[in-house]
């Protein structure tokens, strides 16, 4: 039987409740894409949930791993050490979840698709 797959969702987190409405959207977009895939998400500081009571109620579901996914576009601190290092503490608290993190977002093919499309809604003149 395979393994229960979560992901967790993070971003930094905000005290504009607009702003951490978005990472909520996303991962209820993606869990409409991996119906099989438990999704969730958290916010590194400021607001709930918190990255540790993500993986609480991804463990509460059936999870046995899971994949944290930064919400961010660029690597930097947050990315390096502080999401690391709360996934080291989780990994330690929980040993009987596997835990990986990705990468942040970077300079993905789509997301350059994305800034052109959007410059194209804005552009007064086509190419």
């Amino acid at each position: 039987m395979p393994h229960r797959s979560a992901w967790i969702v993070i971003d930094h987190g905000s005290r504009q409740a607009e702003a951490n409405a978005l990472v909520a959207e996303v991962a209820r977009q993606i869990q409409l894409r991996r119906p099989g895939t438990i999704v969730a998400y958290a916010h590194m500081e400021i607001a709930a949930p918190s990255l540790d009571e993500a993986v609480v109620s991804c463990l509460g579901q059936g999870a046995e791993e899971i994949l944290v996914l930064p919400f961010f576009l660029s690597p930097g601190r947050h990315t390096q050490e502080t999401i690391p290092d709360q996934v080291a503490a989780l990994a330690a608290r929980y040993p009987e979840l596997d835990f990986r993190l990705a990468d942040p977002l970077g300079s993905h093919p789509k997301l350059v698709d994305i800034l052109c499309e959007r410059a194209e809604q804005y552009s007064t003149r086509s190419s």
